[in-house]
């Protein structure tokens, strides 16, 4: 990796972090792209490059259970989405 490639990275996700919170924010972004964004979008063109449709989206939305349990910065964990999209009785072992 050049130190070119490093100065655009660091750019893209701290170059204007002005507090500690931003700093988090930004690290936690450069690691959750690292982490699940990237595997994602690879996993996601080997299917178009198969022939099928591909959707992507990002879940964002803070659900209310996440209140008080984890801190406020967190949009939403990973796996967040599954209540809103089955229900929360799939969660609760109810189906």
């Amino acid at each position: 990796i050049t130190s070119e490639v490093v100065d655009r990275v660091y750019k893209e996700y701290m170059g204007d972090a002005e507090s500690p919170a931003q700093v988090r924010d930004g690290l936690l972004d450069a690691i959750g792209d690292v982490f699940f964004v990237i595997s994602a979008v690879e996993v996601a063109r080997h299917h178009r490059d198969a022939g099928n449709p591909v959707y992507f989206y990002e879940f964002q939305h803070r659900p209310s259970s996440a209140e008080g349990v984890v801190p406020e910065f967190v949009k939403a964990d990973h796996g967040a989405e599954i209540a809103f999209v089955f229900g929360k009785p799939f969660l609760a072992g109810d189906v």
